[in-house]
């Protein structure tokens, strides 16, 4: 099972050990909330976010890993054609999650290398920081909602061109 979250993560992560990296050095209250009266990006407010992806990243993995080994031991066995198709469907809504969560995976490996560089929480576009609620609601952002409210308006006047 180890190896299959390896293979996934392609990085040499360990979701097992992430409830435990590095909380010393960047949580000293687990009650902590970034506050906009603290410097921008502050490296607490830095630890908080690096913890809330890697949290989120772990239970996207070990969530995959509980669905690989119900596909390995559950596989289908159902007499009843129709129940059978149930299964498949079932299992086809799981893996279709698996692979939205895969990518979301990928989204929060480049939040974690843009906290890496100091880039994190700033956009994209503007270059302006993302306000703190927008990073809580969505730590993957890359743009403050102005900005991605003008992208959204943009893709869909060319969308409809």
């Amino acid at each position: 099972m180890a190896t299959v979250i390896k293979d996934v993560t392609d990085d040499g992560y360990d979701p097992l050990a992430a409830n435990d990296a590095d909380k010393g050095d960047f949580m000293e209250n687990d009650d902590y909330r970034p506050s906009p009266d603290e410097p921008f990006m502050n490296s607490r407010q830095q630890g908080y976010f690096r913890d809330k992806l890697i949290r989120w990243k772990s239970a996207i993995l070990l969530d995959a890993a509980d669905t690989l080994s119900h596909l390995q031991i559950d596989s289908l066995r159902e007499a009843d054609v129709t129940d059978r198709a149930s299964s498949e469907t079932d299992w086809s809504i799981e893996l279709r999650t698996r692979d939205r969560q895969r990518k979301l995976v990928a989204k929060i490996d480049a939040a974690l290398r843009r906290l890496d560089e100091g880039e994190y929480g700033y956009c994209e576009v503007s270059g302006e920081p993302i306000s703190l609620g927008r990073l809580e609601a969505r730590p993957i952002a890359t743009m403050t909602v102005e900005a991605q409210e003008r992208h959204e308006r943009h893709e869909k006047i060319s969308r409809e061109d």
